[in-house]
């Protein structure tokens, strides 16, 4: 017969002593000591006004009178406005124009500063296109007003000094479109090209030694081989260049409020003119609410086509 052996009793699990808890204990209190001005700062700053502004799209509201519950009316009276509809229509070609051209730019001078050169040269051109961008984008603004006034402009005064006359630039439409775009992408390409010096600079060299091999450089080989391995820093700056090209204010606020007409007015630009010209909370609200869906409608885009067109290594 075989012998049963007894089964031995589990051994009792020893609780952590005192000084162990009470030092895991305060260092639990030390972290949310810590992290409370942050998770407040965010709370009070951040999800409350966006739960505020939620709310408040279903209200009308004055400041003055108390909030009045109206339901979806103010997006029933955006959707007839044709003002809301043309900013929305300003937004979306300012997007596309001045997007495309910053994605361009960007990778040229980015491949151009990743090329053969020296190293202080190139500590050089990543400091002074990235300058821009720590700039206010109001003084901006103002100064490239000036530069571009019809009347007494440099830019004007140059091109009559070479033989061409002055140029509407900011007294019609497509010259301040014109100008708006161009003023933001020259502030605002710096961040996209550090992100593209970046994904260059990681790219493998012994991709390119074997593309020498095979003879393929210039065009193609940028076209080939650097475009596919950039293809996920493509898709980051396109991303976060679309969010904060929807959202544009200062530059088409400052140069040309809106004008001449309805023609450079943009969504943001409904917004703050709906809130603090109008005292039109409700509606403001309604029309940041539509924007945000946008935003997010046009970022699931995007990366729903990354999955055709962005190559991880």
């Amino acid at each position: 017969m075989a012998t049963v052996l007894p089964r031995s009793a589990p051994a009792p699990t020893t609780p952590a002593p005192a000084p162990a808890r009470r030092r895991q204990r305060g260092r639990t209190v030390l972290a949310a000591v810590f992290l409370a001005p942050t998770i407040g700062g965010i709370a009070l700053f951040t999800l409350l006004p966006i739960v505020a502004s939620l709310v408040l799209a279903f209200f009308r509201w004055d400041i003055i009178s108390p909030p009045q519950f109206v339901g979806a009316e103010n997006f029933a009276d955006i959707a007839r406005d044709p003002v809301v509809r043309v900013a929305f229509l300003n937004t979306f070609a300012f997007v596309a124009l001045a997007v495309s051209l910053q994605l361009v730019v960007a990778m040229v001078l980015a491949t151009l500063v990743q090329s053969r050169m020296p190293t202080w040269l190139r500590a050089f051109f990543r400091s002074a296109l990235f300058f821009p961008l720590i700039l206010s984008a109001a003084s901006v603004s103002l100064v490239m007003a000036y530069l571009f006034n019809e009347d007494f402009g440099l830019v004007n005064g140059v091109l009559g000094a070479v033989g061409f006359g002055s140029l509407p630039w900011l007294t019609t439409p497509v010259g301040a479109t014109a100008v708006i775009v161009l003023v933001y992408v020259w502030q605002n390409f710096g961040f996209t090209f550090l992100l593209f010096v970046g994904g260059l600079a990681s790219v493998p060299r012994d991709v390119y030694e074997a593309c020498a091999v095979d003879g393929i450089t210039g065009w193609a080989r940028f076209r080939h081989i650097t475009l596919p391995l950039l293809s996920p820093t493509v898709l980051v700056a396109s991303v976060m260049a679309m969010i904060n090209a929807l959202q544009v204010f200062d530059q088409p606020y400052v140069l040309t409020r809106g004008g001449p007409g309805d023609s450079t007015r943009t969504a943001v630009m409904v917004i703050f003119e709906s809130a603090f010209q109008r005292l039109e909370f409700g509606r403001a609200s309604a029309v940041g609410l539509v924007l945000t869906l946008v935003i997010v409608a046009v970022t699931a885009v995007q990366f729903r086509l990354s999955r055709r067109f962005v190559f991880y290594q």
